[in-house]
């Protein structure tokens, strides 16, 4: 029998209406398609999909209903309603996206300081799409865009995961300017998802050390702290990237040492884990450094009159970091050896000094008591 197919037509009807819909990783949705015939005639209503898991389909007299559960990244595709009246035959497609924007935003570092140019990151982690035409940042000072940054690039890189949905980790970078005077109590990162139909944005504060002495400030916080009131927060490694167990981040602990500091970044997330330090002021490689699994250690010298700034540490697998800012107490450019050595020659000059003085002395004395005192040889 011969029927005739027409497309996008006629009185096939699907709800929701867009031709484009979208889902988040682990979300449900129906799709419902009807078909009214005239006269006596039943029509016949039928999902089908393209190369796609279809879902679950229950069909009836003149509908069929389309029900997708726990959706993931295999979900997505077409979906093609079929419908009949005798001989007519009608057909209605509908694209499934699915997505993944977990509110699980971090910033490095932590928190900025007041007067200086700065780098900052932003990371929005489990995420899917990742291009930027659906992923997209932007700094903000109150809800204006920060005006005067300069973009530093972005970094896209696949998330741990045990499941089969490949959800990455993206990461804008900027070169901030010194932030004014008065500085501004806190900056936000904001990470904005559009898909059709779609806009969802997170926000996650970054705030503004305003130093007022040479004390250094006593900080030391998380890089991956979200917004209170958050559901969600970064993936421990290994775990799923919408685990709703606690995430495993890494902390920075302060011991004052002779002369200096010893920092410690640790991670207690048992095996397999590991952490290593990746930022600090100046040159990395001019600390002393220990790594020894979940543990690592950096030595801070006064003596060796480091720069004031940030260091940092991060933790594989995953990527969580975590930030202090130091600033030196104390700043010695000679070391004890080369101060008692430059003592001891300043003592020497002064020894020879104080002879020749004593010896011109006595020369004069002797020319004033003979007529014809001996010359110096």
């Amino acid at each position: 029998m011969f029927k005739n197919y027409i497309s996008g037509g006629g009185p096939l009807e699907v709800e929701p209406r867009e031709r484009v819909v979208v889902v988040a990783v682990g979300g449900s949705m129906q799709l419902t398609c009807r078909l009214d015939c005239a006269g006596p005639r039943a029509a016949s209503v039928q999902w089908r999909g393209l190369d796609t898991s279809l879902g679950a389909v229950q069909s009836g007299a003149g509908s069929s209903v389309l029900s997708v559960r726990n959706a993931s990244l295999s979900t997505a595709g077409t979906r093609v309603c079929v419908g009949s009246c005798g001989n007519l035959t009608f057909q209605q497609t509908v694209k499934l996206l699915v997505f993944a924007f977990p509110d699980q935003l971090t910033v490095s570092p932590v928190a900025l300081v007041a007067g200086l140019d700065q780098k900052v990151a932003c990371t929005a982690h489990n995420v899917t799409p990742a291009d930027p035409d659906a992923l997209s940042f932007s700094l903000l000072l109150g809800d204006r865009e920060l005006e005067g940054v300069q973009a530093l690039g972005r970094d896209e890189k696949e998330e741990p995961q045990e499941g089969e949905d490949m959800l990455f980790r993206v990461t804008e970078s900027w070169l901030l300017p010194p932030l004014g005077t008065p500085a501004p109590s806190a900056l936000h990162c904001q990470a904005t998802m559009r898909l059709p139909g779609l806009q969802l944005s997170h926000r996650q504060p970054i705030p503004v050390l305003h130093l007022t002495s040479r004390e250094p400030p006593v900080m030391t916080s998380l890089e991956a702290t979200l917004d209170q009131g958050s559901t969600h927060s970064p993936p421990s490694p290994g775990k799923p990237g919408n685990s709703s167990t606690g995430p495993c981040l890494p902390e920075i602990h302060r011991s004052p040492v002779p002369g200096g500091l010893e920092l410690l970044c640790e991670a207690a997330c048992g095996p397999g884990v590991a952490v290593r330090w990746t930022q600090a002021p100046g040159d990395l490689e001019a600390y002393e450094r220990r790594e020894a699994g979940a543990q690592a250690w950096l030595s801070v010298l006064w003596a060796a009159c480091n720069p004031e700034g940030w260091f940092q540490c991060r933790l594989d697998p995953g990527g969580q970091m975590a930030s202090l800012y130091v600033i030196p107490e104390i700043c010695f450019p000679l070391t004890s050896e080369a101060l008692w050595t430059g003592s001891l020659v300043l003592g020497l000059l002064f020894l020879v000094f104080l002879t020749y003085r004593l010896w011109k002395c006595c020369w004069a004395r002797q020319l004033l008591g003979s007529s014809a005192p001996p010359g110096p040889n």
